[in-house]
């Protein structure tokens, strides 16, 4: 069969074991599932509360336009509802900017580490994939810019990034995206936004009326507790969303995702209170790696990137025996290093007990 020659060897995105594969296979009452960036506390209250007495005809299809969710997130944000793009998680958006722009003989730009489905999109699309190290853990923004060439169609910055957690400065990314090309598409995946506690960052969205070729994705899947319901967005300028519906699937939020996603949006001070937490959370991770002189990237979301002197993979596989499941940092680049989600206080202090006995076991500590 004709399947493009592009996806051949190339691996679908591979999830990581379910807490019940990994109770049924080592024996454990309890697993803490650490390792995807959800949220430890959960959607806001109201969420389950419109959910144990929601109604819904399921035989009916969802609104296409997501006309509601389109208002509420439109006023939110103080844009136009014409500047929304509404995708089943921001994966889907990433795939509907790839398969709207990129082909055989255009480039992409993007940092090396980052979020993989930006690669993975750009080479089923038959696109060349240009990667720039690094710099600290942060976008680096000049050496980007310098692989900028006529052909490029799409430069993906993740800020904060996945997996290092850090934060590139408003300042740069407002000089990057006054040197790009006009034609050129930079997208600001800001995922993780709603965690971000620096003084200096600096809302995005005011790039778009000077910028129309930025493309900002934020998501329902990580602060607001919602990943089961798959809602993602972008924000744009009208141009840029009018070109992108058309490789829009149709129906892509269903009737629940949409009504959760306004609710959830509506509960600010949960939100808050996450946030909140999330920074307590964090504290405990770096105190840790402090006191055992273990490096750590500076983390503006809620997971932190750590070292542990020793294989992550035998490190992950201790503490997965131990009822932890993390990432590991080999998955992702980072040979020598845990992504962990930040959990609860007492999942915080538990995980951190477990990881000393493993770091015993290898003799790191």
């Amino acid at each position: 069969m004709k399947f493009k020659k592009q996806i051949k060897g190339l691996q679908a995105y591979q999830p990581g074991k379910t807490t019940d594969e990994v109770k049924r296979i080592y024996n454990l009452d309890k697993v803490v599932k650490l390792a995807s960036n959800e949220n430890p506390y959960g959607a806001s209250p109201r969420v389950k509360a419109f959910l144990d007495n929601a109604k819904v005809n399921f035989a009916i299809y969802p609104d296409g336009y997501a006309t509601k969710l389109r208002s509420a997130v439109s006023k939110h944000l103080n844009v136009s509802e014409n500047q929304l793009l509404f995708g089943n998680g921001s994966d889907e958006n990433i795939l509907i900017v790839s398969r709207a722009i990129l082909r055989q003989g255009l480039n992409t730009v993007m940092a090396n580490i980052t979020f993989g489905q930006y690669k993975h999109n750009a080479i089923v699309e038959g696109a060349e994939v240009r990667e720039v190290p690094l710099k600290n853990g942060e976008h680096d923004l000049d050496k980007m810019y310098e692989a900028i060439d006529d052909n490029t169609a799409i430069v993906w910055i993740c800020n904060p990034n996945n997996p290092t957690g850090t934060l590139t400065p408003s300042q740069k990314i407002k000089e990057f995206v006054e040197k790009v090309p006009s034609d050129v598409l930079i997208v600001l995946d800001e995922a993780y936004t709603e965690y971000i506690t620096d003084e200096t960052y600096v809302d995005s969205i005011g790039l778009i009326d000077k910028h129309p070729n930025v493309l900002i994705m934020r998501t329902f899947s990580k602060a607001y507790g919602l990943a089961s319901f798959r809602v993602g967005y972008a924000i744009g300028s009208e141009e840029v969303i009018s070109q992108l519906e058309p490789t829009r699937e149709p129906f892509n939020n269903t009737v629940l995702s949409q009504e959760v996603a306004i609710i959830g949006l509506e509960d600010q001070s949960f939100i808050q209170e996450c946030k909140m937490k999330n920074n307590a959370g964090k504290k405990q991770f770096e105190e840790y790696c402090k006191v055992r002189n273990l490096d750590f990237y500076p983390s503006h979301t809620n997971f932190i990137l750590m070292e542990v002197k020793a294989d992550s993979d035998l490190v992950f596989q201790g503490l997965m025996q131990r009822g932890f499941i993390v990432r590991s940092g080999n998955a992702l680049g980072v040979p020598g290093y845990l992504r962990i989600t930040i959990g609860t206080e007492e999942e915080n202090t538990e995980l951190l007990q477990k990881l000393d006995e493993v770091l015993r076991e290898e003799g790191v500590i």
